[in-house]
């Protein structure tokens, strides 16, 4: 008997999947839908085929179902190196002024400003026995950084930002509840918006708006657009 003879071992277990049968994590539908908008803003996309993309993208469940969504992109050939994101600090001791751009004040009432506006560099909002709604989804960003000071007493504080944006908050609550959901843009010119505040006895929160992107953004790809339809209604006119 030759004891050097070893047979092979048996292989135990399912074969492992290939690489486009993997299974699709937020971070691939999210990378698949900045290369789609970046072809929409190239004019590579019309706003037809992106939102048909986006929308398949965001209902993929393997790597293999993303691939084609992105396979006549240019950006779909380029591996992008997984950066760690970038984190902002805090404003630099005079960058934002001390008195407020804007206040928004509700007292035994509801206020708020949401829409497209323009967002100033400091903000104050004062819930007391009342309602503020600040929804930043919309709003114009002349700045990159923007402070929101909110106090609530008795009241409640709702603050929504775009999701490509930095969120950070700074604050607490004394029987009352003070929450921000964190957010690190990868794009360190992506404004940055720091919520400083107390509760007593009220609610104030903080949040990433699902779907919504910085105005700016959009208002150059929606310009990109327009001058595509004026240059096609020219030429027909032109005939």
């Amino acid at each position: 008997m030759d004891l050097q003879k070893q047979t092979a071992p048996a292989s135990s277990g399912d074969p492992a999947p290939a690489p486009e049968e993997l299974r699709a994590s937020d971070a691939d539908r999210d990378q698949t839908a900045d290369i789609l908008r970046d072809a929409l803003a190239e004019g590579r996309l019309t706003a037809e085929e992106h939102a048909e993309r986006v929308e398949r993208a965001y209902r993929a469940r393997t790597v293999g179902e993303l691939a084609p969504l992105v396979r006549d992109l240019p950006g779909g050939h380029q591996p992008r190196p997984s950066a760690p994101p970038f984190t902002p600090g805090r404003p630099a001791p005079g960058a934002i002024p001390v008195e407020p751009d804007d206040n928004v004040v509700a007292v035994f009432s509801s206020a708020g400003r949401k829409g497209r506006w323009r967002a100033g560099r400091r903000i104050h909002a004062y819930a007391i026995f009342g309602n503020v709604e600040i929804d930043l989804s919309e709003a114009l960003f002349e700045y990159q950084q923007v402070v929101i000071k909110a106090v609530s007493v008795f009241g409640n504080v709702e603050i929504d930002v775009p999701e490509n944006v930095s969120l950070h908050g700074s604050g607490g609550g004394v029987f009352g509840n003070f929450e921000v959901d964190t957010l690190d843009s990868r794009d360190p010119e992506a404004p940055v918006i720091l919520v400083e505040g107390w509760s007593v006895m009220g609610n104030i929160e903080a949040r990433g708006k699902r779907g919504k992107l910085v105005t700016d953004i959009l208002d150059r790809v929606q310009r990109k657009i327009d001058r595509k339809l004026d240059r096609s209604l020219h030429r027909h006119l032109g005939h």
